[in-house]
């Protein structure tokens, strides 16, 4: 509506002007003059305000076109690497960066919990542009907080600890079928990356709709789910940063179609699980209130919507974790074998890795599943946050955030921080250890667990956080139990930072590894 409004006031007041120009100098020429010096003057005026002492962000640095428009932002991030980019300001600028006319970024994990804790920020208009704004949003793009937390009651439901426990054979069932088809590629070299995909993708949809996908059967994506997602997740990239931009990007053809069948696919599939009714207690149970808690059962556009949400938020998030931890392992052969030390430990040979029953005591794999989310967070460049309109501006930390304005912290600075922790920049799972009590450590070393938010933070953190951590824990124990990986002849595992993108979510490169029987 407001983008309407804009676009009508700037055609409506230059035609007007032009009626006091065209006596003098003819139509055409009248309203070209009238449009000139009209335009001329709102974008100078814009531009000498947002750089003038008088903005509310005025005291913050940052970038001098970065203050004049957000489309410089967005065009510096268009490639995937607004993790590089934005750390790359930090180290710059300092804590606090100007990312934005009306934006900043923050590299201050004590502003983690004012921003985004129980007392913090509303979500930002970012997650209205990215998603272009739909007839109905998912849950995570619901700025509301009491709007938010009444949609999400369901979703806490399905994946509370009984919840969790009905989804564990579902996962046992396709971790087994992930080691048992790369077992079969014993000594070939794959991706090891994509079948990780396969197999968080071949999962969400049991647990999501009772089943949908079957990418590690088939070795590939043979419904070009992928390639909707992926494109989908780049076409959001500009209108993120942008929103008012996905007002005039959805009259593109090209472009929301790449946004329209990404969620497209996600909501037929709902659809097709509305028509056969439950047959088991999936996620789509609790959100179309099968279990009849809600006194009110939510509308089909409602259901089908956060269904399509959560393929992709529970997919690629888990894929990349696995992927990243991999690489990090293989790239750390001691880690590797003290981690297949301790497998062997608690899971001896004959022993059943797809009992759960030893995966959250197993200090090691929880250190080394920590040290890889740090490393590499999913959501590499935070959540969008604003002050609610009409509630005035609102201090986070030593910053004043005022309203009109949004701000976010920056997970991959704030993760690879030295004063958070020590040697940021390396993988070293014992820090986890250390910090435990589990193990000394012969120096001194910084560790800031309030840094730590792999899974965001807050009434709007990740849902399924504890879904997420039994699903790795099972997966890499049961991996690490039947398989051994190394990498690929060929394979440059110092290209694999390069090859990471930032597009909201993390998407990587190829992993390509060789993968041997243990027995």
């Amino acid at each position: 509506m407001q983008a309407r409004i804009v676009s009508l006031l700037v055609i409506i007041a230059p035609l007007l002007l032009s009626t006091l120009f065209i006596p003098h100098y003819g139509t055409v020429s009248g309203v070209s003059r009238s449009f000139a010096i009209y335009l001329t003057t709102l974008v100078s005026s814009i531009v000498v305000y947002r750089l003038s002492p008088w903005h509310p962000l005025a005291r913050y640095p940052g970038p001098l076109l970065a203050k004049v428009t957000k489309l410089y932002h967005a065009l510096m991030v268009s490639k995937g690497k607004q993790h590089v980019y934005i750390k790359a300001l930090h180290d710059q600028y300092g804590d606090i960066v100007r990312i934005g006319p009306n934006e900043v970024s923050i590299r201050d994990a004590a502003c983690i919990q004012p921003l985004m804790g129980a007392q913090g920020l509303a979500k930002g208009p970012s997650w209205s542009g990215r998603s272009m704004f739909p007839p109905i949003s998912p849950l995570i793009g619901i700025r509301d907080p009491a709007e938010h937390a009444r949609r999400r009651r369901p979703w806490n439901r399905a994946f509370n600890t009984n919840g969790i426990k009905e989804f564990m054979p579902t996962i046992q069932t396709r971790v087994q079928q992930l080691a048992e088809h790369l077992g079969e590629r014993h000594g070939q070299a794959l991706d090891l990356a994509e079948w990780f995909s396969f197999f968080t993708y071949d999962f969400m949809g049991d647990m999501i709709f009772g089943g949908w996908t079957e990418m590690m059967r088939d070795g590939g994506d043979l419904q070009g789910l992928w390639t909707r997602v992926k494109a989908g997740l780049h076409a959001g990239m500009v209108p993120e940063h942008v929103p008012w931009v996905a007002y005039y990007a959805k009259k593109i053809p090209s472009v929301v179609r790449k946004v329209s069948e990404m969620r497209g696919m996600g909501i037929s599939r709902a659809k097709m699980r509305y028509q056969q009714g439950s047959t088991s207690k999936d996620l789509f149970y609790y959100l179309s209130n099968e279990d009849g808690s809600e006194k009110v059962t939510p509308p089909p556009e409602v259901v089908t919507s956060d269904g399509a949400l959560a393929l992709v938020a529970g997919s690629d998030t888990t894929s990349s974790v696995l992927s990243n931890l991999f690489y990090c392992l293989l790239r750390d052969p001691v880690s590797y074998k003290r981690l297949q030390e301790e497998v062997d430990k608690f899971y001896p040979p004959g022993e059943n890795s797809l009992d759960p029953r030893h995966i959250n005591n197993m200090p090691f794999l929880e250190a080394v599943i920590n040290e890889a989310m740090r490393l590499y967070p999913v959501v590499p460049s935070g959540s969008q946050r604003s002050p609610e309109i009409g509630k005035g501006g609102r201090a986070v930390g030593p910053y004043y955030i005022p309203e009109g304005n949004q701000a976010r912290v920056h997970f991959w600075s704030v993760f690879r921080d030295s004063r958070n922790f020590s040697h940021p920049e390396t993988f070293w799972p014992d820090r986890w250890l250390i910090a435990e009590g589990l193990q000394e450590s012969p120096e001194k070393i910084t560790h800031n667990a309030n840094a730590f938010v792999p899974f965001s933070f807050g009434p709007a953190n990740c849902v399924g956080k504890n879904l997420a951590i039994q699903e790795m824990r099972l997966a890499v124990t049961h991996l690490m139990h039947k398989l051994n990986f190394r990498f690929a002849d060929g394979f440059n595992p110092d290209e694999w930072d390069s090859q990471i993108q930032d597009v909201t979510v993390m998407q990587l490169g190829k992993l390509m590894v060789v993968v041997e029987r243990r027995d």
